[in-house]
């Protein structure tokens, strides 16, 4: 196994590398019947893409999706659906300075390490790039969730040191529509203006800074998740980290959980009149799951993201051979990640959920 493909019910591998003819990914699972709208696909993709604004890499990719197969009619037909996504616009020549050189915190080392090669063109098969295949997946993912009532919504929650403040997350629509109105897709207006100004002085400076995403999952049934093993926070763990530059992943109280005592931490279950079970809980430490099964609350994480490796700065590193050298600063880069990575967090997090929800509907 290459590692290339996630999830068992709802399965999908990517394949292709930054700069090739295209990138694309094959859905392997996806129930027959649901609606496929492409236009929303390409506007899940168009929240990605490059060249957005003046805080993210001015590389121009239209990053427009064509389906090869397992769609008819607008539906999807249960057998495997392909998404092509060409790359437009390779500037190969800006990484021939990195033929023969490693830079540093990036993959061209441990590639070369693993396999003997490496594509020194934007980091090929390791370069973000690829993650539009999974926009694409997300995107399908996420129509199929649509029917069954189940919504997400991820924003950035800090640039930096710059935090927003918590949300009040009973309208998702609203928030939405505020996250969407700004270049970093931040849902708190003020600190998004913060943000942008951090990130549009760092950038000036030719360095990055990193961040963190948010990410609420609605109307999640209970019962979602597998024991031991396969738990649903494990799970979405995984998803999380295979995405580039995540450093860290917490789901409920995270980290600052265990600075908590259990009579405070503990999520008191009452009757609940508007759950699909009759059953709530008073907080929500938990983060909707509990003993990696999910328990009808809204499933709360966050994915917290490195400043990104490639800086427009001359660093020390070392070539192929083992022997010192020097790299410049040279391309076209985002100063911050996590603005542009925002529909990737959700993508990811339809496609496990997708995934438990055909595990779960195959005991019954």
């Amino acid at each position: 196994m290459a590692g290339n493909s996630i999830g068992q019910m709802f399965r999908i591998s990517t394949f292709g590398e930054s700069h090739g003819v295209a990138i694309g990914v094959i859905i392997d699972g996806c129930p027959a019947g649901v609606e496929i709208d492409m236009n929303f696909v390409q506007e899940e993709l168009d929240r990605r893409k490059p060249g957005q604004s003046r805080i993210t890499t001015q590389r121009k990719e239209s990053d427009t999706a064509s389906i090869l197969s397992g769609i008819f009619e607008g539906k999807s037909t249960g057998t495997p659906i392909m998404l092509l996504i060409p790359n437009e616009d390779q500037r190969s020549k800006d990484y021939d300075h990195n033929k023969d050189i490693f830079r540093p915190s990036h993959a061209d080392y441990t590639y070369f390490a693993k396999y003997g090669v490496r594509d020194h063109r934007g980091g090929g098969r390791s370069s973000a790039r690829e993650t539009a295949a999974r926009v694409a997946a997300g995107a399908v993912a996420k129509l199929f969730l649509k029917q069954q009532g189940i919504e997400i919504f991820a924003h950035v929650s800090s640039a930096g040191k710059i935090d927003s403040p918590d949300l009040d997350s009973s309208d998702l629509k609203a928030l939405e529509a505020a996250r969407e109105s700004n270049i970093v897709r931040c849902a708190n207006p003020s600190a998004a203006e913060e943000m942008i100004t951090l990130i549009d002085s760092i950038r000036k400076e030719g360095d990055t800074v990193g961040g963190k995403i948010s990410c609420i999952i609605r109307n999640c049934p209970a019962g979602i998740g597998e024991p031991v093993f396969d738990k649903l926070h494990a799970d979405l763990g995984k998803a999380m980290l295979s995405i580039n530059a995540v450093h860290g992943f917490e789901y409920g109280s995270g980290f600052a959980g265990s600075e908590m005592r259990g009579s405070e931490h503990n999520d008191a279950f009452v009757p609940a009149t508007d759950s699909t079970t009759g059953i709530s809980t008073l907080s929500n430490f938990s983060g909707g799951i509990q003993g990696g099964i999910s328990n009808g609350m809204d499933i709360t994480f966050r994915v917290a993201f490195k400043p990104i490796a490639t800086i427009m700065h001359n660093q020390q590193t070392v070539d192929s051979s083992g022997q010192a050298a020097e790299i410049k600063g040279k391309g076209r880069h985002d100063p911050c990640v996590v603005p542009r990575a925002v529909p990737i967090v959700e993508a990811m997090a339809a496609l496990c959920i997708a995934d438990h929800l055909l595990r779960q509907q195959a005991y019954r």
